[in-house]
């Protein structure tokens, strides 16, 4: 092979390694607003896929001071049915009191830190907070979705597009604990199930408190969930 060839051959080499290392080592795009599913389908999917849901487990966080919230955080399982248990940490007279819950039906059972189960009527529970109907099909998550205005995705977190919307009031108050006006919110949507991972609803400042923010997520969809009165 003369001078001349040997140079090319090399050249073209080079020019296969340097271009299979540049795109090895570029980035993934991220999706833009134009390639992202449009907010209101993923919505509506989400809806019918809450729909169907039987059982999940949840946790509840609130981060900063809302007007009349007293609950600071819940972890638990829930039912379609509407039963629920776990425990939830409420503020009684400025101090941090943990709960445990059950809620069968009509009725709602409560052990303070000390002392037994307390049967209670799930309507006087509610006053503080009722995750009964959050998997209840006219109710809960999937009515919140159904009904809500101006529904945008803005990105793709992961495995999940997060989609942003108005809630509607009266939806919005069987799922989270505050009657508070004007809260903005969002939702993580899985891209495969369509099923709802995390849900997170901006509170703004109202009856001289700050606001803050109430972070909701579900897994364990449909796994076994045993719920009875204690």
């Amino acid at each position: 092979m003369s001078r001349t060839l040997r140079a090319v051959a090399a050249l073209s080499l080079l020019a296969i390694v340097v271009s299979g290392c540049s795109k090895k080592d570029e980035p993934t795009p991220t999706p833009s607003a134009s390639t992202l599913p449009n907010g209101a389908t993923l919505l509506t999917e989400a809806a019918v896929a809450m729909a169907t849901v039987k059982t999940a487990h949840f946790t509840l966080s609130v981060d900063g001071d809302i007007e009349n919230l007293s609950i600071s955080k819940a972890e638990g399982d829930l039912t379609r049915e509407g039963n629920a248990k776990g425990t939830a940490t409420l503020t009684q007279s400025g101090l941090k009191v943990e709960t445990e819950f059950v809620i069968v039906g009509q009725d709602a059972y409560l052990k303070g830190p000390t002392g037994g189960f307390t049967k209670v009527p799930l309507s006087f529970a509610a006053t503080v907070y009722d995750p009964s109907a959050i998997l209840d099909p006219s109710r809960g998550v999937a009515n919140l979705l159904k009904v809500a205005k101006n529904p945008q995705t803005v990105a793709q977190e992961g495995n999940a597009y997060k989609v942003t919307f108005e809630p509607d009031a009266t939806a919005l108050q069987a799922v989270v604990p505050t009657k508070v006006t004007g809260i903005t919110a969002a939702v993580w949507i899985d891209s495969a199930t369509k099923q709802v991972t995390k849900g997170q609803f901006t509170v703004p400042a109202s009856g001289g408190k700050p606001g803050g923010t109430i972070n909701v997520t579900f897994s364990n969809y449909d796994a076994p969930v045993t719920i009875s009165a204690p």
